[in-house]
């Protein structure tokens, strides 16, 4: 021990420079092997290259943005192949959304895993007094299975409520199941899965090994938002399970969102995407579970289908799609996001619809609730309203809403912000419709919110002072991590 403890003494600085030498040449080869945005790639490399040791460790934990779920892909393909019959119908949303809608139908068919599903019903929900009671219901009424997955499950009056009709659901012979993001999990103390367990609910931490093959992954989060009673009804969109989105626990001004009721076939589409996250995360194969054997029915006339996207074999899927509603777009474009930071393709096409003589308008909060994502988003608003694009900074208490609606016809709702972390690091989770009903109704909450806005414009944002212009700017070259 002695004489290793001398050589170690004597030869540290050959043994760092020759560790350093492979995990930096391991670090930037992956990193220029792996990254599809050129840029990305460049600024990785340069800091492997220029930190040593540090930046290939960096680079370990929170460049290395992509799962490999080939395996819990295949199981996923198996699992729904039960749902094929259903798959062979071809939806033509020409009649119900207008023609230009066709080929943004064909981009869904090859983006996204699932197919367009017709016979669907949808009922928006605004906020959490109207979310939370419905979630509750669902439980409570559920007789065969509930499956629950969430970004943030707080510990507070309305966790615990929903946290004990999962206990009560459990107890009366309910296959339950809840999936919280490890990250998520940790808002609120102590956390809500330790209730959940003491009342036998099985739950598990999405990605919550921060240790051995799971370092590298740290840096990504599982925002999906999919409640499912007995396969048959369910519950999506932005709502975390939090006291404060209600009125009787905020003082009255409760910060708003938007979630969204559905019944129909595109309610497996759901439960398939949870069943594939919670084998990735416990191993166990929901497939075959006579809990979950499927309980939908036609129950209305909406096509609708679900886009998961992710750092896997989903990543992209929305990006996609937002680009391709922008191209289709020929009256009106509304865009309501809390953490709005496109990138320049999404910019890009934002710009070209604006250009076309579309009416771009595109809500974000007047208060937010990240701050330095505030500032980053501030930093690049010119980049749109310089180009066509209006932009309106709502009233009020803070909008977490995500939502977007093409000519009253077509909506994209449910958990993706407009922002580098939901497109590409975080396991997302949206819907389509094809239901001028539910556009409208998209149409008109963002309408009334721009109502009582402000509007950025240019000159509001050149009278900023120098100071807090350049901490914008600052912020802003870190915001893919933000």
């Amino acid at each position: 021990m002695a004489r290793i403890e001398a050589l170690l003494a004597e030869y540290w600085p050959h043994i760092f420079f020759a560790l350093s030498l492979v995990l930096g040449t391991g670090a930037a080869v992956h990193a220029a092997m792996t990254k599809r945005d050129v840029r990305a790639a460049i600024a990785w490399v340069g800091v492997v290259v220029f930190s040593p040791m540090f930046g290939p460790l960096l680079y370990f934990v929170a460049g290395v943005n992509r799962v490999r779920r080939e395996r819990v892909s295949q199981a996923r393909d198996e699992a729904w192949s039960a749902l094929a019959p259903v798959q062979d119908a071809d939806v033509d949303v020409a009649p119900v959304a207008g023609p230009q809608f066709a080929s943004l139908k064909t981009l869904g068919d090859r983006v996204s895993m699932f197919p367009l599903l017709g016979g669907n019903a949808v009922a928006p929900l605004d906020g959490g007094d109207e979310a939370y009671p419905a979630m509750l219901a669902a439980i409570r009424q559920a007789q065969r299975s509930i499956v629950l997955q969430t970004y943030i499950f707080d510990s507070d009056p309305v966790g615990r409520e929903i946290a004990q009709a999962l206990i009560d659901a459990h107890q009366r012979g309910v296959v339950v199941r809840v999936l919280i993001d490890a990250v998520g999990s940790t808002y609120s103390h102590p956390p809500i899965h330790r209730m959940l367990a003491r009342g036998g609910v099985r739950t598990a931490l999405f990605m919550s090994k921060v240790v051995g093959w799971r370092l590298p992954y740290a840096n990504l989060r599982s925002h999906r938002k999919i409640l499912v009673a007995d396969a048959r009804l369910a519950l999506t969109g932005g709502m975390n399970i939090r006291a404060g989105f209600t009125r009787a626990h905020s003082g009255g001004r409760p910060a708003r969102d938007a979630h969204f009721r559905l019944e129909g076939p595109v309610v497996w589409q759901l439960l398939g995407s949870f069943a594939r996250d919670w084998q990735f995360t416990t191993g166990e194969d929901l497939n075959g579970h006579p809990a979950l054997a499927p309980g939908f029915a036609p129950a209305g006339r909406v096509p609708a289908r679900c886009v998961p996207s992710g750092p896997d074999r989903t990543m992209g899927s929305t990006h996609d799609m937002l680009l391709g509603a922008l191209a289709v777009a020929q009256r009106r474009v509304r865009i309501q996001s809390p953490y709005f930071l496109p990138d320049q393709p999404l910019i890009g096409a934002l710009a070209t619809a604006a250009r076309r003589g579309i009416e771009v308008d595109i809500v974000i909060p007047g208060a937010n609730n990240l701050r330095l994502v505030n500032y980053a988003m501030t930093a690049q608003l010119d980049q749109v309203i310089r180009t066509g694009c209006r932009v309106w900074r709502a009233a009020g208490p803070f909008d977490h809403s995500k939502l977007m609606s093409v000519d009253g016809a077509w909506c994209y709702v449910g958990s993706s912000n407009l922002d580098p972390r939901s497109l590409r690091l975080n396991f997302e989770l949206d819907v389509e419709l094809y239901d001028p009903a539910t556009a409208r109704w998209v149409d008109e909450r963002i309408g009334g919110l721009i109502a009582g806005a402000r509007q950025e414009t240019l000159e509001t944002l050149a009278a900023l002072p120098f100071a807090k212009r350049l901490r914008n700017k600052i912020i802003w070259l870190a915001s893919p991590y933000l």
